[in-house]
């Protein structure tokens, strides 16, 4: 007789965010520039799970934190197909695909070394030229970067 009985990949979450269908590569990014590692809170981190929409994927558990949107716009810069699941009393009350927003205010760096953004206390500000492949384009300097260029504050 074969077990058919399921197990969850990663535990059961009471309250907080789930970022899940984070590719495996960009996994530690987000990690890195969500600065998780400066949290008390309980974190989950399952990198390589299968995933029939993006194969392997990873996911990131936080208990008892919730995501601001400013947060949201930088994982949306690396992975821009994750989803966010909201946890109330183990149960998903809000579920959604994180977009990019046309503006970006404060969460990336002009690469032109002459931009007034690196050269005076100021918030930077890109659009969103193109989505795919991602382009980005400083208000102040009109300097294009593609994703590989951006660097995030």
């Amino acid at each position: 007789m074969t077990n058919t009985k399921k197990e969850l990949a990663v535990a059961a979450l009471e309250n907080g965010t789930v970022i899940d269908r984070i590719p495996s590569e960009q996994l530690f990014k987000v990690v890195s520039m969500l600065k998780l590692d400066t949290i008390a809170n309980s974190i989950t981190i399952g990198n390589n799970l299968g995933s029939k929409k993006i194969g392997k994927k990873g996911i990131i558990k936080v208990a008892d934190y919730f995501f601001k949107d400013e947060e949201i716009n930088k994982i949306a810069l690396i992975a821009p197909d994750a989803t966010i699941n909201v946890i109330r009393d183990y149960k998903v009350v809000e579920k959604y695909s994180i977009t990019l927003h046309e503006t970006l205010r404060g969460i990336v760096r002009c690469n032109n070394p002459k931009c007034i953004s690196n050269n005076e206390p100021m918030e930077t500000v890109f659009h969103v030229t193109r989505r795919e492949p991602l382009e980005v384009t400083c208000r102040y300097c009109n300097r294009s970067m593609n994703a590989q260029e951006i660097e995030i504050l």
